[in-house]
């Protein structure tokens, strides 16, 4: 649709204030407002979800495999280096990492507290790249050194430790003797502190070298499961079945996506309903802007009327209404995005701010799992909302405009 200068002039004319229309154009600047405000909620929003979603998809993805391997009787898998030879034979695995994994009280001089230990070999902890950029007050070559241990740096601060301290490790699988089930318990040295990121993990785990958490845990040489990483991690279904099929049934395997279904499903039901009730802010924007234009109408009455006897046609006078709504709903969208897109470069910062300003922790790392708010500006959802805040622009001008098209000039003039 192309507008002449003269029908955008007139239609930038009829926004401005005048004393008699000034209550029309108090809607409209609502109206900007309403969808500005809107947009750049969207926007926010939407960011903070793919931000949240992706910084703990790659802290969980980053400390657990993609592909789990265990046993399909009991708890411990058996000759697991042939196992784990044969699964690096399969196309498409990057790594594969003996596990074992158990649950243990950790105690403390000063605390006590429920954890979980995973074994690893050196080699495969130098590996993890999530873990090793977060040490604290160690190096990786320290996590070989005998009796010692690496521990979340929240729960060392739970239990009151420092690196080089000792702390207790209590199995709850304890050794059978003629006096009945004995505890197992071991002492060890905290050879380092590590923070991923993420509070569930940075608070309750604790990593061992697998010689010493096979011997704490008496495996007899076996572990609880293989880690399987792989290059895809959104394409782990193809490469499960093969190594299913390889393994035969002595074997289960587990991917990620299954691990965390619920998790992540609740992740995006809620990111979907966040989206349809901040669209309603637009939507109600949209009619006030429906509103106004038609009090425009109203108003200008007489001056339509005279157009048309001018020699106006009804296209024009209706292009003329719609560049009026329409101007608006482009606007008010190009200071959303703007808004939202500079809130969500700036939302660490801003959080921190308010956070002192108010005093209260606005962003708990025991609630949200984050030790920071993450926002993640996705182009496509920046570009659909873009284009649904335009398009319920422009269809709230339609039915004004079309109004204003079909005023009759005797009509509009009988009475003036």
């Amino acid at each position: 649709m192309i507008f002449s200068a003269f029908e955008r002039m007139l239609a930038f004319r009829y926004l401005r204030a005048r004393r008699k229309e000034g209550f029309v154009s108090v809607i409209a600047g609502f109206s900007f407002l309403g969808i500005a405000l809107g947009v750049a909620t969207l926007i926010i929003v939407m960011a903070v979800m793919n931000g949240f979603r992706q910084e703990l998809l790659s802290r969980v993805l980053g400390l657990n495999g993609h592909l789990g391997v265990y046993a399909a009787q009991g708890t411990l898998l058996g000759g697991y280096e042939r196992l784990a030879d044969e699964v690096r034979k399969v196309k498409g695995v990057r790594m594969v990492m003996p596990l074992i994994e158990g649950q243990v009280m950790v105690s403390s001089m000063r605390s006590a507290q429920g954890a979980i230990v995973r074994g690893l070999a050196p080699a495969d902890f130098a590996k993890r790249a999530i873990l090793v950029d977060g040490l604290k007050g160690g190096t990786p070559a320290a996590f070989s050194e005998p009796d010692t241990v690496f521990v979340g740096d929240r729960l060392a601060q739970k239990l009151g430790v420092f690196v080089g301290e000792e702390i207790t490790l209590i199995s709850p699988k304890g050794s059978v003797t003629a006096f009945g089930t004995v505890p197992r318990m071991r002492s060890y040295t905290v050879g380092a502190t590590f923070s991923v990121g993420m509070y569930e993990y940075d608070s309750g785990f604790i990593f061992m070298p697998l010689e010493q958490a096979q011997k704490f845990f008496d495996t007899d040489g076996a572990v609880t499961n293989l880690e399987v990483f792989v290059d895809n991690p959104d394409k782990v279904g193809g490469i499960q079945k093969q190594i299913a099929n390889m393994l035969g049934g002595g074997v289960r395997v587990y991917d990620w996506q299954k691990s965390n279904a619920t998790f992540f499903n609740a992740i995006q039901v809620e990111r979907n309903v966040m989206f349809l009730i901040l669209t309603l802010i637009i939507l109600v924007a949209a009619f006030n802007m429906i509103s106004g234009l038609i009090m425009l109408v109203k108003d200008k009455g007489r001056d339509i009327a005279v157009l048309r006897t001018m020699g106006a046609t009804k296209g024009m006078v209706m292009r003329i209404f719609f560049v009026s709504g329409a101007s608006v709903g482009v606007l008010g969208t190009a200071f959303g995005v703007l808004f939202g897109l500079l809130f969500c470069d700036n939302i660490e910062n801003i959080r921190r701010f308010l956070q002192s300003l108010t005093g209260t922790d606005l962003f708990s790392a025991e609630i949200y799992f984050l030790s920071k708010l993450p926002a993640e500006v996705d182009p496509v959802e920046v570009v659909s909302v873009v284009a649904m805040a335009l398009f319920l622009s422009f269809a709230a001008t339609l039915y004004p405009a079309w109004r204003a098209a079909r005023l009759d000039p005797v009509e509009a003039l009988r009475y003036e």
